[in-house]
């Protein structure tokens, strides 16, 4: 099989395209798989990483207001048609996968015109644009919640799939976690380790409150792993540094600061709290992984569709939801002592979140993706 990938921008949409190539190549190892993407985006790091190749195009993002800006992006997204019928060309895929975002719309748009059928992947409640404007030509469009059929086109094919991984239950449960403290440079550390992770673009503001909720309190028995994303990390070291002089204490003792994990199932294992956006391959791997979490949903993601991921986990008690508007140096570190220091609940939250957890999505995933 000749499987083309789309998927720019942010992690949520490009760790979907890997676990989906991923899964292909576990079933039929000898296929040929190639990404598309924009040349300046995290894509090519994350899809590099993998061991995939990638190629680009030219597109542009249409803002949700109206700005001269749309008419750039427009533009471009027109030149990306013929970007994409070129690399389509080339490549002669069996099938083109789209995982949302802007880039699905000149790669989708060139394979209808060259007449090769592709399949979009949503991963939220709430579809997207792009997703909710190419469904009904779509081959199918898988869904990470079956909530999302609902607000598409009532000819889209649609298939309830869950959403992909880059590992499965077995994969945590396989991995030694002394080994993976010690992968870590975790191996001295004796408190409860709370993850901080804001997905692949970071979060400026809570990446602050954990910085200053640590300066006041500087709790003895936690210890935090900070994610900052590529942006963040050198504005959120100096901050550090500018802490450490003001209260005279060495910071590297309640918290390490990291720009960017690639073994999250590494991480996942060694965790006994995560703190996290509400992106839904994150909902997916906290599943999986059985970790109880503090949920703080990006505000303003497109119709609030974060917000309605994180419900998946606190209904079923495995979460604790705080709405940025509410977050503070306070409000996170009563959230978190109320978890961490009760073993008790540690552990009924972390069985709890098994009850959201999607059965044979690699199966359900291929099935959708195979010619047969």
């Amino acid at each position: 099989m000749r499987v083309i990938f789309a998927c720019a921008g942010t992690g949520g949409h490009i760790n979907p395209a890997i676990a989906m190539a991923n899964i292909v190549l576990k079933h039929e190892p000898e296929s040929k798989i190639l990404f598309i993407g924009t040349e300046t985006g995290l894509e090519n790091k994350l899809v590099k990483n993998a061991g995939y190749d990638i190629k680009h195009i030219r597109t542009g993002k249409i803002l949700r207001e109206l700005t001269v800006k749309n008419i750039t992006a427009l533009i471009n997204a027109y030149k990306g048609i013929f970007d994409s019928k070129k690399i389509l060309k080339e490549f002669k895929p069996d099938i083109v996968i789209g995982t949302g975002g802007y880039i699905c719309g000149p790669v989708m748009k060139a394979a209808k015109s060259l007449k090769i059928p592709y399949i979009l992947h949503e991963s939220n409640a709430f579809p997207g644009v792009s997703v909710k404007l190419l469904a009904k030509d779509a081959k199918c469009v898988m869904l990470g919640f079956e909530d999302a059929k609902k607000r598409l086109n009532p000819k889209a094919n649609t298939v309830y799939t869950g959403t992909p991984a880059k590992f499965n239950e077995q994969d945590i449960e396989n991995l030694d976690k002394d080994e993976c403290l010690k992968a870590l440079g975790l191996e001295n550390v004796n408190k409860k380790i709370v993850l901080v992770t804001c997905g692949s673009q970071g979060a400026k503001r809570i990446n602050e409150v954990v910085l200053n909720m640590i300066k006041k309190y500087h709790n003895e028995e936690v210890y935090y792993i900070l994610v900052t994303g590529d942006k963040n990390y050198d504005e959120i070291i100096n901050i550090k540094n500018k802490i450490q002089k003001d209260i005279k204490i060495d910071l590297d003792k309640y918290i390490k600061i990291e720009k960017f994990i690639f073994k999250m199932d590494e991480m996942y294992k060694v965790a006994d709290l995560c703190i996290t956006r509400a992106g839904a391959m994150t909902i997916s791997e906290l599943a999986l992984a059985h970790k109880p979490s503090i949920l703080i949903p990006l505000p303003t993601a497109a119709e609030n569709h974060q917000f309605f991921n994180a419900k998946v986990l606190e209904n079923v008690g495995a979460a604790k939801i705080i709405e940025q508007k509410d977050l503070t140096e306070d409000t996170l570190n009563n959230a978190v002592l109320d978890i961490v220091k009760d073993n008790n609940k540690l552990n009924i939250m972390g069985e709890n979140a098994k009850k959201v957890i999607v059965k044979n999505v690699e199966e359900k995933i291929y099935n959708c993706i195979k010619l047969k």
